[in-house]
């Protein structure tokens, strides 16, 4: 493995450049959604298809305490979640970035970073590779559904070592949009 790091841009998270890899999970003015309880709650409705049962698996609902990597951001490894999907939604007001890659023999060179706001989480396709969050500014929660499954031979977690690592570069995204991603 080369030790220098390859840079790797990041993008802003929309549905549009993330569907290859799965759903955005965020309320928009493109989300299905509509009136209940009596006109006090807005419904968003089926935001990202939850694909747990394969292999009889079955929904989880965790919580993951993420701490920021210290900058800059280098990674060097991948997993894919072969039999489910994962999604992933911040609990704790901070921006995240999201680093991918689609779902099939991994390759790095398409690798491809997103910073999602804090008020926009992700559902990765089954298969899809994808790094652990990584959380900004400070250690950050993170709602996540996923697939469990009981049996000890259940195999839903594949990693991969990058060829040569990936520093992520996303600072030119936050001098775009600070007050986009921080409110």
């Amino acid at each position: 493995m080369n030790a220098t790091p390859e840079r790797l841009r990041a993008q802003i998270l929309t549905q549009q450049s993330f569907s290859a890899f799965g759903d955005v999970i965020e309320v928009s003015e493109h989300s299905k959604h509509f009136t209940i309880n009596d006109g006090f709650s807005e419904r968003y409705h089926d935001l990202a298809k939850v694909d747990v049962n394969n292999g009889g698996g079955r929904p989880l609902i965790n919580i993951f305490r993420s701490t920021p990597m210290n900058l800059p951001i280098i990674i060097s490894k991948m997993e894919r979640h072969p039999l489910s999907s994962q999604a992933f939604m911040p609990i704790s007001g901070n921006p995240f970035l999201v680093v991918v890659a689609p779902a099939g023999q991994f390759e790095q060179s398409r690798v491809q970073a997103f910073l999602a706001a804090s008020n926009q989480g992700v559902n990765y396709h089954a298969g899809a590779w994808h790094h652990f969050c990584l959380a900004l500014n400070s250690v950050s929660d993170f709602l996540v559904i996923d697939r469990g499954n009981d049996a000890a031979d259940d195999k839903n977690c594949d990693e991969v070592e990058l060829e040569q690592p990936l520093q992520i570069s996303f600072e030119h995204l936050l001098e775009q949009t600070t007050k986009q991603i921080v409110d």
